[in-house]
């Protein structure tokens, strides 16, 4: 997992070959004028949600792992009060993984949480469970998904 701000994303461009594809996009697109949905970018391999929805509780929020994608989370409004475990640390799920809609829900707690504000992202990789739109408010952010 990576937290980290907008002004340090080209650290990261290395770490897979569509993660400079997603900063460029960030850099190039008015983020805050697409509609909540999903954005194509490159086919499959790599594609951006938009969401817009009201916050929900810690207690409400259930950590999740994804098999065939990195989520990069970036907030645009609001703060996204994010969870983090380990998934090898998961032990109790709260249903089988999904390959339909690549996904897997856990009862377990989180091990922290990321405060993550405006122009802030998370990047979750495969082997971590997180647990986002934790907040008192609304928050609009992208989620981008980078194939495996």
């Amino acid at each position: 997992m990576i937290f980290s701000t907008l002004a340090n994303a080209g650290r990261y461009a290395a770490l897979h070959p569509l993660f400079l594809r997603v900063f460029e996009y960030i850099r190039n697109t008015d983020l805050l004028a697409l509609a909540p949905g999903r954005y194509p970018i490159v086919g499959d391999d790599l594609f951006a949600i938009v969401e817009h929805v009201p916050g929900r509780t810690r207690a409400e929020a259930k950590l999740e792992c994804h098999r065939r994608y990195i989520d990069i989370q970036l907030v645009l409004e609001g703060e996204d009060e994010m969870g983090w475990k380990a998934l090898a640390e998961c032990h109790n799920p709260v249903n089988d993984y999904s390959a339909e809609k690549d996904i897997r829900f856990f009862h377990d707690a989180p091990a922290s949480w990321i405060a993550t504000p405006p122009g802030h992202f998370c990047i979750f990789f495969p082997e971590d469970a997180h647990a986002p739109l934790v907040s008192t408010g609304n928050i609009r952010k992208v989620i981008f998904k980078i194939a495996v």
